[in-house]
């Protein structure tokens, strides 16, 4: 899309998935809405919804594409505002590639790959398997995500806005200060807020039927994904327990169960309603180009990446 925020139109990398992978899930179908031509966000970047079987929870299956309706864009009153384009900065290809070991639904680790863009710093992506805990555990001593490795320096390090700090503030990655720090905007927090139940119940469930992101290709990720993550409006401790005999935590089948029927669910009311947020974010965003007035700024990459 033309519209999209420019970190995000594409991730300089070099991709790799877990090994010993098996092939891709059933095919599936992507819902897009059209945005009007005065929209500063682009729908297409933030509503790709993939449906299919609920099947897909326990194995992969033959029949997979159900259609599915989208209501109408709104149209945007608001006209848009004049604001410089991002510039990015000259290609930075080092001798030894920095690595970023991610989940691709995971946000924090998207907030790296968009800076990583940002900076136009060539880098190699590791997808971790959900269930991989040796990998992250022999890097930075726990189950993580993202991590950030120079190879040459025998460097490791974790935490997102540490990550970003790092690449943003050593000439050897480009210029430095390409990215503003926070705005401290809190309608856009609270935007975010509003709209987490809506996104966990529609995205989670789609993350683990697919079979399309690499850290779910396998069962046992999926399945360590399921127990992990709750669906609104159970709360995390309801849902994983906190390792006691009086709150062991939901059984397993009951959270197949639930995921199952989730990704079941008509999801078009869910869609409407996500699409009158974003109409409601349209007003919060201050350009085409960034979210908020000075520049690209953390604003965008903690907006973008969720």
């Amino acid at each position: 899309s033309a519209h999209l925020p420019p970190a995000l139109s594409s991730f300089p990398s070099v991709a790799s998935a877990p090994a010993s992978t098996p092939p891709l899930g059933p095919p599936f179908s992507l819902v897009q809405a059209r945005p009007p031509p005065t929209m500063k966000v682009s729908l297409s970047a933030l509503l790709l919804l993939a449906v299919g079987s609920a099947s897909a929870f326990v194995a992969p299956s033959a029949s997979f594409s159900r259609p599915v309706a989208v209501a109408p864009a709104m149209s945007m009153s608001a006209a848009p505002v004049e604001a410089t384009p991002f510039a990015k900065g000259e290609r930075v290809v080092m001798d030894d590639l920095p690595v970023v070991y991610v989940y691709d639904h995971c946000p924090f680790c998207v907030r790296v790959r968009i800076a990583l863009g940002v900076k136009n710093i060539k880098h190699t992506v590791q997808f971790m398997a959900n269930d991989d805990v040796p990998t992250p555990t022999k890097l930075v001593g726990k189950k993580i995500a993202p991590i950030f490795e120079i190879p040459s320096d025998n460097f490791v390090m974790s935490e997102s806005l540490d990550i970003i700090a790092k690449i943003d503030s050593e000439d050897r990655f480009g210029p430095t200060g390409a990215i503003l720090p926070a705005t401290g905007r809190s309608d856009i927090k609270a935007w975010q807020k509003s709209v987490q139940e809506l996104l966990r119940t529609l995205q989670r469930p789609r993350y683990v039927a697919t079979g399309l992101l690499p850290e779910f290709q396998q069962l046992d990720g999926r399945h360590a994904f399921i127990k992990n993550h709750q669906l609104p409006p159970y709360e995390k401790k309801e849902w994983k327990g906190d390792g006691t005999d009086e709150n062991p935590g939901m059984p397993m089948d009951e959270k197949l169960a639930l995921y199952a029927e989730a990704m079941a669910r008509d999801p078009t009311p869910m869609i409407e309603d996500l699409n009158a947020k974003l109409i409601e974010l349209d007003d919060l965003v201050y350009s085409e180009h960034h979210c908020s007035e000075g520049g690209f700024s953390l604003d965008d990459i903690d907006l973008w990446a969720r």
